[in-house]
């Protein structure tokens, strides 16, 4: 059994959707499909969950919302009536949406999260629809009656285990099964949406619920690339990643996968491949545990903006027993999270999201650092960005921070940090946002170059022993 999920972009419109139905019947296994909401059609349209948050703020703003509420049933019109499919299934939808914006709005949160998960559970029910249009069994699945428990934490929300228990019996139906993702139901019966790309982590739970032998992920690429194309021109594509390689690559920028979608998959050990809608017969890439590991160390290159660093200078700070405590435990009563700890003998840098931070938070964490923890000094620095270059292969090879330095230099950008995990992965650079893209071209063109890849196969990486 293999679990099929199908991106905004695969189920825009109704030439879309029809690929998708081709795709899924052409291969008996895919009998689990989790579809989202419509998405952009064009680069200039909206997606339907924006069209969604729109209807639901000017509802919360004003008590009615009748030309936004209009938008949304538009769209799913315009997939109907070119996928001549009559008109039940609108007046489905519309009462659906109308249902929902009658839902007491005193809790804004819940609120949103109905209107939003609107967009995956109408989509799912069309795409049955259409499917049995065809001849073809089909079912649309209500994620609280096939019992997807979540924690009632809206827009955020957490699988809770006895769900997997539950999901399982899906294995027991027959026909193609249409799961809307994105949402679940708290253990009292309220709706709760995953953060925003949600609908992987749906995938990934059915996945592992039903023990599926693949969780197959349709996007519009036919795989997964070893840097940001918008950065590079026809950039190579990975064949196969580990887990934990593109946990680092999803943490660190790359869009195709929600950071956290894998965890269900990676904890039962299901393989995960990533396929093109609109390219299916292409292999895309594979996610594994394990992989065979080619000529070249290196897996791929992220970047992300938005950071900043809190820098505190300590004479002597080695000698003082809990000092790196009392500072993240500052930093846990302003509620604010931490990325990485880089660290020398008198002096510690915290990098964080910078969108945690106002002015007014910044300057009492400031003062707080200096009163509390007596330090010589205290510093923030906006406008960094991190660079991430990972591949297990690394920690067994010499020279690869030396290649990437040498790379940074090259492209006239200064280093603001360095740091390496423990597990040797992936090697992180700071540097500032405005030369964050220039360095990384730099870093592609050292590891992946054509005249690179064939100097490396006469003189191959040096590895250690």
């Amino acid at each position: 059994m293999k679990v099929a999920k199908f991106g905004g972009s695969s189920v825009a419109s109704a030439e879309q959707i029809k690929k998708v139905c081709n795709i899924i019947t052409a291969d008996a296994e895919r009998r689990l499909v989790v579809v989202s909401a419509p998405g952009k059609r064009c680069k200039e349209d909206e997606k339907t969950t924006d069209l969604l948050i729109a209807l639901a703020d000017q509802y919360l703003l004003k008590g009615s919302a009748e030309a936004e509420l209009q938008k949304v049933i538009a769209r799913y019109e315009d997939i109907a009536q070119n996928l001549n499919l009559g008109t039940d299934i609108i007046e489905e939808i519309r009462a659906d949406l109308k249902a929902r914006l009658a839902i007491d709005t005193n809790n804004p949160g819940l609120f949103m999260d109905s209107l939003k998960a609107s967009g995956e559970d109408n989509n799912a029910k069309l795409i049955a629809n259409y499917l049995q249009s065809l001849g073809i069994e089909a079912h649309y699945i209500n994620p609280k009656e096939a019992g997807l428990l979540v924690s009632n934490e809206a827009g955020n929300a957490q699988v809770l285990p006895e769900s997997y228990d539950n999901l399982y019996k899906l294995r027991e139906k027959s026909g193609i099964l249409i799961f809307p993702g994105f949402f679940g139901y708290s253990p009292e019966g309220t709706l709760v949406t995953f953060p925003r790309g949600g609908s992987d982590i749906t995938g990934a739970i059915l996945a592992a619920a039903v023990q599926a032998d693949l969780y197959e992920n349709f996007t519009d690429v036919d795989s997964v690339y070893v840097v940001n194309p918008n950065l590079v021109e026809n950039p190579q594509e990975i064949s196969e990643l580990t887990y934990s390689e593109m946990r680092e690559l999803s943490y660190a920028g790359f869009s195709v996968f929600h950071e956290e979608a894998l965890a269900p998959a990676v904890r039962a050990s299901i393989p995960v491949c990533i396929k093109n809608t609109n390219n299916p017969s292409a292999p895309g890439t594979k996610i594994i545990a394990k992989r065979q590991y080619a000529l070249n160390p290196v897996v791929g290159i992220a970047s992300d903006t938005g950071f900043l660093s809190i820098y505190v200078e300590k004479y002597l700070m080695n000698r003082e027993i809990g000092f790196g405590r009392k500072l993240l435990q500052i930093l846990e009563e302003e509620h604010v999270s931490y990325e990485h700890t880089p660290s020398g003998i008198d002096s510690i840098s915290v990098i964080l999201r910078a969108n945690q931070l106002n002015a007014e938070k910044e300057m009492r964490l400031v003062e707080r650092i200096k009163n509390e923890l007596k330090v010589d000094k205290v510093e923030i620095e906006r406008g960094l960005a991190l660079i991430m270059i990972v591949g297990e292969a690394m920690h067994q090879t010499i020279g690869i921070a030396a290649r990437a330095v040498s790379a940074i230099q090259r492209s006239n950008v200064n280093i603001e940090m360095i740091n390496q995990g423990s597990s040797e992965v992936s090697m992180m650079f700071g540097v500032k946002e405005e030369g964050a893209d220039k360095a990384v071209r730099s870093i592609y063109e050292e590891y992946f170059e054509k005249s690179y890849v064939e100097e490396a196969l006469q003189n191959p990486y040096p590895v250690r022993s």
